[in-house]
């Protein structure tokens, strides 16, 4: 092999590494929503709440959108569940992203699991795509919940 090809698969490797680090550092984690409601555009807790979500029955609601053929989605779903039990002020929503594409579309939902976490108030508090990490979303659920019941 020459030194120009060993010097391209250097590049290819770090550059995929650097890629998969990324995407593994992002995959779950909570970030602050991209958009709010603006003049003429309706945003996430628009949309949700024609989805039926009603955030101010409990101080935390979890929307959580999957797919049937999506694994993670069902290790999330019940852990969402098991924390639902545990915590009396945590509601959990579940919708089938493949029922509801008009929403996925306007949510910009590109993965499953996307979970959207809104306050008593509706506001939207963050999002996630992936897997959550379980110690992270039951820290963020004892945030806004209180410590289990």
């Amino acid at each position: 092999m020459s030194g120009t090809g060993l010097a391209v698969l250097a590049a290819a490797l770090v550059l995929t590494g650097a890629a998969a680090w990324w995407l593994r550092a992002r995959d779950g984690a909570v970030r602050a929503p991209a958009r709010q409601e603006e003049d003429g555009v309706r945003g996430p807790a628009a949309v949700l709440g024609d989805l039926g979500v009603r955030p101010g029955e409990a101080d935390l609601t979890v929307v959580q959108f999957s797919t049937a053929f999506c694994g993670p989605c069902r290790t999330t779903r019940a852990r969402l569940q098991h924390l639902q039990v545990t915590r009396p002020g945590l509601a959990y929503v579940h919708v089938d992203a493949e029922s509801h594409l008009d929403a996925v579309r306007e949510l910009d939902v590109r993965r499953t699991p996307t979970l959207f976490y809104l306050d008593r108030g509706g506001a939207v508090l963050g999002r996630s795509s992936g897997a959550p990490r379980p110690e992270e979303l039951t820290a963020l659920v004892d945030a806004h919940t209180g410590p289990r019941a």
